[in-house]
């Protein structure tokens, strides 16, 4: 990670600066993977590890204080601070699986300040479900500007051979058409903003479930399970049978239609709900499935982790690119530490003995 580090500029005035911009950035990161929070608490975490840091960087004057760590943090250019995030996520991935990306959107809700007119930030994310990693993230401004954040951050993520599943809000041709430059494919959920589209596959699919696909050929998959006082099931549905789609040659790669079924069995009352999608995948019901479900690991691996391990929706840091800018330190620290395997402690638990035990710190920070 500290080389990637090294495509971010000193946004300072050359040779007026008594810290390096490389010993800022690393202080930071490891204090925050200790359960540093605040600007406060990664000055005196430097100040406590001053010893150990001199080992490998060269502290020209000691440890920054906590408004050099605001200031620096707020000048940086996000850009690239994201770009060194993804050189580093795509290298930490391991070789040889089928891998399945998410891409989803998370608001830091206080780092808004509506007394002077700026929104919240709005973050993209791109999840390697299988190993839980973030491997890229595009600040968006609103939620509403993700269909054009899309697709530049699919531009810088290397997605050869992989599925991309994305929310309704991308479901458009022309993410489709990036994803496939990509040489990847895509499972896109369809809702009512592709009203056409949604109203036809809904009751094609509608009627082939009614009538147990008697005039189309298709895969179906099925899983169950109970607990937690209740019992969840779910069916999945897929059909390459697609010429008869009107807007079929509009989306790129377009091979298949899905259904997801999910019924939810709890005191004794069931709920069920279905799904749609268009998929450039073949008609393989349990890779569908499977690609639907690994989705919403998006939410419990990375969306729930930055709220209730790294308090992500308190954070108020508001001046110039502060909250980008730490936004982006602290899913560096969160991949840092779903890469150890050492314990099966949770994440805050593992911040925690970070914090406590000095080794186990040192093989934390190891890994990057």
């Amino acid at each position: 990670m500290i080389a990637c580090l090294g495509i971010v500029r000193d946004p300072r005035v050359v040779g007026r600066s008594k810290h390096n911009l490389i010993d800022i950035l690393v202080i930071t990161i490891c204090a925050v993977i200790c359960g540093a929070d605040s600007w406060d608490e990664i000055e005196e975490f430097g100040e406590a590890h001053e010893e150990w840091f001199k080992d490998f960087l060269e502290l020209p004057s000691g440890i920054p204080s906590h408004d050099t760590f605001a200031r620096v943090l707020s000048l940086l250019d996000t850009e690239e601070l994201q770009g060194s995030f993804v050189e580093w996520g795509g290298g930490i991935l391991r070789a040889g699986i089928k891998r399945h990306v998410a891409l989803d959107g998370k608001t830091m809700r206080r780092s808004g300040d509506g007394k002077h007119g700026k929104s919240a930030v709005h973050m993209l994310q791109a999840l390697a479900t299988e190993e839980g990693m973030l491997i890229g993230q595009r600040e968006t401004g609103e939620k509403s500007n993700e269909i054009t954040a899309i697709p530049e951050l699919l531009k810088v993520l290397a997605l050869e051979g992989c599925i991309v599943t994305i929310d309704a809000i991308g479901c458009q041709k022309d993410i489709a058409k990036a994803i496939r430059q990509k040489k990847s494919d895509y499972v896109l959920a369809v809702k009512e903003n592709q009203h056409e589209l949604y109203d036809d596959i809904k009751l094609y699919l509608g009627e082939q479930v009614g009538n147990g696909f008697k005039n189309a050929r298709h895969d179906y998959y099925e899983t169950s399970e109970k607990g937690h006082g209740r019992e969840e099931v779910r069916k999945y549905w897929i059909t390459e049978d697609i010429g008869w789609l009107n807007s079929l040659k509009n989306w790129d790669g377009l091979k298949s239609i899905g259904m997801a079924e999910s019924t939810r069995i709890m005191d004794g009352r069931a709920t069920t709900e279905r799904r749609y999608y268009i998929t450039s995948i073949k008609s393989d019901a349990q890779e569908f499935g499977w690609a639907v479900r690994n989705h919403w690991r998006i939410e419990n691996s990375c969306h729930w982790l930055l709220d209730v391990c790294f308090r992500e929706d308190e954070c108020r840091k508001r001046v110039r690119r502060s909250a980008q800018n730490f936004a982006v330190i602290r899913r560096i620290a969160l991949n840092v530490i779903k890469r150890d395997q050492t314990t099966k402690r949770s994440i805050r638990g593992k911040r925690k003995r970070a914090g406590w035990d000095y080794e186990f710190f040192r093989t934390l920070v190891s890994q990057f």
